[in-house]
Formats: C-alpha cells, sequence, structure tokens
C-alpha cells in the first residue's frame, strides 16, 4: 500500500518547503503531488518511467528530487521537524546506534562523474562489493521511539566501529534559543561498538554509554590480571530498550526503493532516506 502525505503532514511540512520561483520557467509545480510522486517512487522500488500519470513527467519530479538532494532542502525540512517534535517534549534522547546492509541493484552501479554531483558526493557513490555482492550500508541514530536522527553512508563492507563518530557528528536538532542540541543522554549501541575509542568518545561528551563487551575482550582483560583494570559498567535493564533502532530500520525498510538501492549517487540515495524520515516525523 502506497502512502501519502495526510493533511496535517502537509500542514506541518508545507511551511519548510522554499517558496520561490525556479531560475528558469513559471512557477514550481504543486510541492504536495511531488512529494507524494517521490514517495511512490521510493515505496515502490518502480523505473520512474512507470510513475502513475496523475504525478505529471517523472523527468520533472526526479529532477525535483535531485535539485533538492543537492541543495539540502531534503536534510533541512527533516531537520527542522526534528527541531518541532524537540521543542513541543516530544523526541525521546535516550539514542540507540546501529546499521544495515541494503543490496544495490545491478542499475545502481557505473554513475559517471560528469553528472554533475555535489562535491559531498563520494567518489565510491558508498557502493562495495561484500560477500552478497554490491552493497551499502546505512548507519543511523534513533530515538526511543523508533525515529531517525540522522543518516550515514557508507560502502557495504565498511565496519560499524570507524562510522560512530560520523553519526555522532550528525546528531544536531536546532532549538528556538541557544546552540543546537547535539548530545542524547544515553546512547544504545551493541557489540560491534564496544572499543575504547568509542567510550571515550561519549565519556568526554558527557554522554551515558550502554554497550556490551564482546567475549574476546572480556577474556582479554581477565588475563591481565589487576593490570587489565575493571570492567566497563553496563546497564542490562536500559540495554533492552537498543531494539528500538531495529524497529526504525523495519519502518525505513518498508520502502521497497530503501530496501533495496536502485539510486547511482549517495546524495539521491540518502534523500530517499530523509524523506522517508519526513514523513516518519510528520506523522508523529
Amino acid at each position: 500500500m502506497v502512502v501519502t502525505l495526510t493533511d496535517a503532514q502537509w500542514a506541518r511540512i508545507e511551511p519548510l518547503l522554499p517558496n520561490r520561483t525556479p531560475k528558469r520557467g513559471g512557477r514550481w509545480r504543486d510541492h504536495r503531488l511531488v512529494i507524494d510522486a517521490i514517495a511512490w517512487k521510493f515505496q515502490t522500488g518502480s523505473q520512474w518511467i512507470h510513475l502513475p500519470e496523475k504525478y505529471g513527467s517523472w523527468k520533472g519530479v526526479y529532477t525535483r528530487l535531485r535539485k533538492w538532494a543537492i541543495d539540502g532542502t531534503w536534510e533541512r525540512v527533516f531537520t527542522m521537524l526534528l527541531a518541532q517534535a524537540d521543542a513541543e517534549g516530544d523526541v525521546d534522547w535516550v539514542v540507540a546506534v546501529d546499521s544495515t546492509i541494503v543490496r544495490a541493484h545491478q542499475h545502481a552501479a557505473g554513475a559517471r562523474k560528469e553528472m554533475g554531483t555535489p562535491a559531498s558526493e563520494p567518489g565510491h557513490h558508498a557502493i562495495g562489493r561484500s560477500r552478497g555482492g554490491l552493497t551499502t550500508k546505512i548507519h543511523l541514530a534513533s530515538d526511543g521511539r523508533c525515529r531517525p536522527l540522522c543518516f550515514y553512508l557508507t560502502p557495504g563492507q565498511a565496519n560499524d566501529a570507524p562510522a560512530f563518530e560520523h553519526i555522532m557528528a550528525r546528531i544536531r536538532v536546532p532549538r528556538p534559543v541557544g546552540r543546537p542540541r547535539t548530545r542524547p543522554d544515553t546512547v544504545l549501541a551493541d557489540r560491534a561498538y564496544s572499543s575504547r575509542a568509542i567510550r571515550a568518545h561519549l565519556r568526554s561528551r558527557g554522554i551515558r554509554a550502554v554497550i556490551p563487551q564482546p567475549a574476546d575482550q572480556i577474556a582479554h582483560r581477565r588475563r591481565k590480571g589487576r593490570q587489565g583494570g575493571r570492567p566497563p559498567f553496563f546497564d542490562r535493564e536500559s540495554y533492552k530498550r537498543r531494539n528500538a533502532v531495529e524497529r526504525c530500520i523495519n519502518r525505513l525498510k518498508g520502502w521497497r526503493g530503501l530496501a533495496t538501492r536502485y539510486e547511482k549517487t549517495a546524495t539521491i540515495f540518502q534523500a530517499g532516506l530523509h524523506i522517508a524520515g519526513i514523513f516518519i516525523w510528520s506523522a508523529r
């Protein structure tokens, strides 16, 4: 079932969208219709040429998607919806971090350098080769109510731990007064994130870490005896809430165009993630 914007969702999103006319041509096509068309594409995973006639020309829809992906409009709308929720006390700052791998379709490979991609587009386009073939890994953080806070893309073979600080750096929620909020109260993560560097990073920022140790780290510490130091604190009861990020991933992968990557550039694929996040946060 394809989900479109409700009137309540549109009332939250409309004030955040650009209202100026494009440099060429006349007026923008109706923003709401275009967003519904883009959502249809990512929800169904269909090809652009199969876009239903009611949405108009697929080229115009794709142009808007690409333009707003490059200038950061989708990410700004996503961030402002987060800011609205935070101002209303509707963000649970017990944050869970994890990653998920998505298979890249064969048509996602082969992006040309002359496509006019932004400087932020990585040379590998966040596509790597692993046992499953061409894959992309989505690293994300979610709040305690299974809603995404940020995204970071890497090739599929990349490890989780090196991406952790990039995820934390992307948690940035503006506030009406003062600086944006960048520090969760607690961070929950699985054993893949158990490292001294990650624990030190969270401790230096005053963030409580709830990360279990893998068996090899526990055995290594015990072999060292007193020199191994004390085991890091681990709150088993709080760790039970880590499934929030798993449930958030399931919500995102309900969109077939996000469960499988069809887009050639990381910029467009990440825009799809932000659009899914816009639907989630505007429906709260």
